[in-house]
C-alpha cells in the first residue's frame, strides 16, 4: 500500500513518517523545513500548489492520503491574512479530495477539537454542536465540510490536544513545559480549560491502525480516553518525572488574557474505540513520551 503524507515535516507529521514507513511504501511532503522527511521517501512543494500535487497522485499513484498539512493553530492563523490560511486549510483540501476522488485514493483528514462550541458540557459526541471560535478552528471546519461535499472516500480525524515531544525543529507546549520544568523554571497552566489529550506516539499507531480497516465516510473524535485541565496534565508531568510541582503556576483563561476561550472540548471516543483504536491511559501515554526522551 502506497501512503501520502501532507505536512510530513510537521509535529505530527514526523511521528507519522516513522511509523508508517514500518509497513508502507510513504511519500512525504514538506515545504520548508525538512525535518526527519530527509531520511524518507519525500517532495518539496507548497500544498497549495495544484499542479505539483496532480503530478503526485500521476507518478507516486498514493492508496491512501494522510492529509495534516495545516496552518495548525490559532496562533498562526491570526498571524496570517485570512486569504492565506483559508488557501491553506480549504482550498487546498478540497483540491486534494478532488484528486483522491479521481484516483480512487482514500483521505483521511487531521481535523481538530476545537470545530466543537466549547460551552455546551463535556465528552462531547461526534453530533455535538460546532461552534468554531478561531479562524482556525473555522477553516479546519471548512476542510471538513469541502471533503463530505466532494466524495465519500474520506475519513475525518477530529484530533485532541497532542502531548509530547516534537522533533527536529517542531515543539508543543507539552514540549515546552517538559523543558521548563526540567530546567526548574515554572510554568503558567490553565485550570479552567479541558481537553482529552493524545500522545503523538498513540495518534500516529492508531492512524496506522485506522489505515488497514474499511472505514468511509466516518467522522470521528481522535483523542485519549480522560478528560484533564492542561494543569493537571502538568500535575502528572511533574509526578511521573520527578519535577517541583510548585513550578506549577495555576491561571485561568481569563487571567492568563488568552484570546480565545474555550472551556471544554473534551471528546466522546466511543465510536473511535468501535473500531478497535484504542489509546492508552494518560498515565501509561506520559510515562511512555518520558521513556522515548531523546
Amino acid at each position: 500500500m502506497k501512503i501520502f503524507i501532507t505536512g510530513g515535516s510537521g509535529l505530527l507529521g514526523q511521528y507519522l513518517n516513522l511509523e508508517l514507513s514500518k509497513k508502507y511504501e510513504i511519500l512525504t511532503q514538506y515545504q520548508t523545513n525538512i525535518g526527519n522527511c530527509k531520511d524518507f521517501n519525500s517532495v518539496q512543494l507548497s500544498i497549495t500548489d495544484q499542479t505539483k500535487l496532480t503530478e503526485i497522485f500521476n507518478s507516486f499513484k498514493p492508496d491512501v492520503v494522510v492529509h495534516t498539512a495545516a496552518v495548525s493553530n490559532p496562533e498562526k492563523a491570526d498571524k496570517l491574512s485570512s486569504n492565506v490560511v483559508y488557501d491553506i486549510n480549504v482550498n487546498a483540501t478540497k483540491k486534494l479530495a478532488e484528486l483522491c476522488e479521481k484516483n480512487n485514493s482514500k483521505l483521511i483528514y487531521i481535523s481538530t477539537d476545537l470545530v466543537y462550541a466549547g460551552y455546551r458540557g463535556s465528552m462531547l459526541k461526534e453530533d455535538a454542536k460546532l461552534i468554531p471560535f478561531s479562524l482556525y478552528a473555522e477553516t479546519k471546519l471548512m476542510g471538513e465540510i469541502k471533503i463530505q461535499e466532494t466524495f465519500n472516500n474520506y475519513l475525518i480525524l477530529r484530533e485532541a490536544l497532542l502531548i509530547g515531544f516534537g522533533l527536529n525543529h517542531t515543539r508543543n507546549n507539552f514540549h515546552l513545559m517538559y523543558e521548563n520544568l526540567r530546567n526548574g523554571k515554572e510554568v503558567v497552566l490553565f485550570t479552567d480549560q479541558y481537553r482529552t489529550p493524545l500522545s503523538l506516539i498513540d495518534s500516529a499507531r492508531m492512524i496506522g491502525e485506522l489505515i488497514e480497516k474499511n472505514i468511509s465516510g466516518e467522522i470521528l473524535n481522535f483523542g485519549g480516553s480522560e478528560r484533564l485541565s492542561r494543569y493537571e496534565i502538568g500535575e502528572l508531568v511533574c509526578e511521573i518525572g520527578n519535577f517541583d510541582k510548585n513550578l506549577l503556576i495555576k491561571r485561568t483563561m481569563e487571567e492568563a488574557g488568552l484570546t480565545y476561550k474555550v472551556a471544554d472540548v473534551s471528546l466522546n471516543t466511543e465510536k473511535l474505540n468501535s473500531y478497535g483504536a484504542h489509546p492508552k491511559n494518560i498515565r501509561d501515554s506520559i510515562k511512555e513520551i518520558l521513556s522515548k526522551r531523546f
